[in-house]
């Protein structure tokens, strides 16, 4: 997919505009609007409002940047689990933002994790399984997912296999963590739902 709108982000950012600030991002897509410059239409699928209050419950909402609770450090993390902003800079201690801001970032880490969803997959999920994926993948990151058994027995068409591979995505910092332990249940639990 070619977004025709980075072409003039790319040339706003190298004349020293800043993405991360307030409202930024909002004003830059209006002006766009404005002109007639399109937007980027999605690939594939994409969230749906579940999936979307399904990665909110476990993310929560933090407008301070805080340490990676496996690592206690890298990567920090701000607004709804996002540790890099949209200008590709990364979230570092003492970083603060407004809930506005929060929701922006969001859906541009959204947009990254639906087409690296769709394209992993080939397009080939329910909705169910989409917005399950698309949590799993906001949380572990692409590259972890991208060589998993769980995204393999998913494009094999083994989905109860698939489902129960959920469950193995726990530990963080080479430890258990209970949060992951519910997250991944309610992804197993959301990816079933939507299994044929």
């Amino acid at each position: 997919m070619t977004d025709p709108r980075k072409p003039y982000a790319d040339a706003l950012r190298s004349a020293g505009l800043d993405f991360n600030r307030p409202g930024v991002v909002a004003a830059f897509d209006a002006m766009l609007d404005k002109a007639g410059v399109p937007r980027a239409a999605p690939e594939g699928l994409t969230i749906s409002d579940a999936g979307i209050q399904l990665i909110k419950r476990f993310e929560g909402l933090e407008l301070r940047a805080y340490p990676d609770p496996g690592t206690g450090g890298k990567p920090w993390t701000i607004g709804v689990g996002t540790t890099v902003y949209p200008s590709g800079q990364a979230v570092k201690p003492g970083d603060i933002i407004t809930e506005a801001q929060a929701e922006e970032y969001l859906r541009h880490d959204l947009a990254r994790f639906e087409a690296a969803v769709n394209k992993l997959t080939g397009g080939v999920a329910t909705q169910g399984q989409f917005d399950a994926l698309v949590s799993w993948f906001y949380n572990v990151g692409t590259d972890a997912a991208r060589h998993s058994t769980l995204l393999r027995k998913h494009n094999e068409g083994d989905y109860d296999g698939a489902a129960k591979e959920f469950g193995r995505w726990v530990n963080a910092g080479g430890r258990k963590l209970t949060g992951l332990v519910r997250r991944r249940a309610a992804e197993a639990q959301m990816y079933r739902a939507g299994t044929p």
